[in-house]
């Protein structure tokens, strides 16, 4: 297969996400109005709950495909046998995941007021198996994953507006959700046929496969505790509201979220290959590449979100989930450890070395923390106290990472790289304090986000950040291009 730019796939993936950001950002503050925060908790209780059979279903088969598929791209014939393999496993693991599904639904009777909410919810889980994605991430092609997104996203956005009018059409929210992903996971059955035959097939090579899914599997369940159990203790011990509140910051921490680990996925297939060739040369320059990106985008964002998030709230939200500011702001803490654990350390590092069993007994430890002080906490704090043993997690997956890297990943000037960062988020809370005086929210927002990004843009300049000045040079060469062309 021919070597696809990087930079032309961090194009695509920063527009996907850009999408992914955009579409939220429409949805979310006409959803918090018009379905209110009750049913807002209904909707991401369901989620919540559909989040763990999703899991039994993916078994961690994305991330382990996307390695393996990376390795033998080349090959065809290799590729279509691999290809096969796992998207066998990942049939049996979606039946067995719905078999579970349905057994809970029956006899856990707390479940009963969201039962069919559940089962419109859990038409995802299909979606995402038959669509076998990954087979496109690891073939590097993200122009089409982002057409093909954006595309769905868009009629997705038309329906909720065509559909969804009052707090009863939550139900319809949820089918109208379905659409961006599942649609999109349909759409691929067709197309990845120019890569490869993909087929159901009984000779599976399982001492190949099942070790490294299993560790996989192991190790997002932990994460999934992380995203997802918070909500559904909160659900239990409390109620809608509470989980409402909770999903509201949430939702805006998955967004950021989605902004800083857009490059991620780009540079796994990659970073699989080099790992795989044992090139520690080409991974040590890409991965310095990736803490830059991280720092540069994850700390203003970080910075800026704890410093406006009461703004933010009531932006995207509204007053009834002014509640969340204090929530979001511990998140965004939490977020600056996971910026550098397990985003960074774990999922750029520990996963494409093939070190994933180390990173899945990390997940699991700090699993274990998480549902206990939870169990502990929440009774009393309620969504604080979720957000609080979240953040603790997150430094703790940081500390132990550490101890797990492989000696030959040696990344020059670490301290150099955080320099212009740091100073930039300085200017951003200067920035921040004094738009702070402004009394209208929407002009104190608005002029503090574009003031503190054209502050912390200078100041990146100024102190010559390496990943800012790439980008300006690429932007002038492709301005210059056009010109002479």
């Amino acid at each position: 297969m021919a070597k696809k730019s990087i930079k032309k796939n961090t194009f695509f993936s920063v527009l996907k996400t850009g999408s992914s950001i955009l579409f939220p950002l429409i949805t979310f503050p006409y959803i918090s109005r018009v379905l209110l925060t009750e049913n807002v908790g209904k909707i991401n209780f369901g989620l919540s709950v559909v989040s763990y059979f999703s899991l039994i279903a993916s078994l961690g088969i994305s991330t382990y495909a996307i390695r393996e598929c990376s390795a033998v791209r080349d090959d065809k014939q290799k590729l279509s046998g691999i290809s096969s393999q796992i998207f066998s496993i990942n049939i049996i693991t979606t039946i067995i995941a719905y078999v579970a599904l349905a057994l809970t639904l029956i006899f856990y009777h707390k479940l009963e007021n969201y039962r069919f909410l559940i089962v419109i919810q859990s038409l995802s889980i299909i979606g995402t198996t038959l669509g076998a994605d990954w087979l496109n991430s690891a073939m590097e092609d993200f122009r089409y994953i982002t057409i093909r997104t954006v595309a769905f996203q868009f009629i997705s956005l038309t329906l909720m507006f065509i559909f969804v009018h009052k707090p009863e059409d939550y139900l319809k929210y949820a089918v109208v959700s379905l659409i961006s992903s599942v649609g999109a996971s349909v759409a691929n059955i067709m197309y990845r046929r120019r890569y490869c035959r993909v087929s159901f097939t009984f000779n599976i090579d399982w001492k190949r496969h099942i070790t490294p899914i299993v560790y996989l599997f192991v190790m997002l369940l932990a994460q999934t505790i992380f995203s997802s159990v918070d909500a559904t203790m909160l659900g239990l011990m409390h109620g809608d509201y509470e989980v409402g509140i909770y999903s509201t910051a949430h939702k805006i921490l998955n967004i950021i979220n989605q902004v800083v680990g857009s490059l991620l996925w780009v540079i796994m297939p990659r970073m699989s290959y080099y790992f795989a060739s044992g090139d520690y040369t080409e991974v040590n320059k890409l991965l310095g590449k990736i803490l830059n990106f991280n720092l540069t985008l994850g700390l203003p964002c970080a910075v800026g979100t704890i410093l406006l998030a009461k703004e933010a709230i009531l932006v995207i939200a509204g007053e009834a989930y002014v509640d969340s500011t204090f929530v979001l702001q511990i998140m965004m803490i939490g977020f600056v450890f996971s910026l550098l654990g397990g985003n960074f350390l774990g999922n750029a590092v520990l996963l494409p070395s093939k070190r994933e069993k180390d990173f899945m007994i990390i997940c699991c430890i700090c699993a274990v923390i998480n549902v206990i002080t939870n169990y502990f906490l929440i009774p009393f704090w309620g969504p604080v106290a979720a957000a609080v043993t979240t953040t603790l997690c997150s430094l703790i997956i940081l500390i132990l990472s550490l101890f797990k890297v492989d000696k030959n990943i040696k990344i020059e000037a670490i301290g150099k790289l955080a320099i212009a960062p740091v100073v930039g988020c300085v200017m951003i809370a200067l920035v921040c304090w004094l738009c702070s005086h402004i009394s209208n929210l929407y002009i104190r927002t608005i002029v503090s986000v574009l003031t503190s990004m054209i502050v912390y843009l200078v100041v990146q300049l100024l102190l010559k950040n390496s990943l800012v000045y790439d980008v300006l040079c690429s932007v002038k060469k492709r301005l210059s291009n056009k010109q002479n062309g």
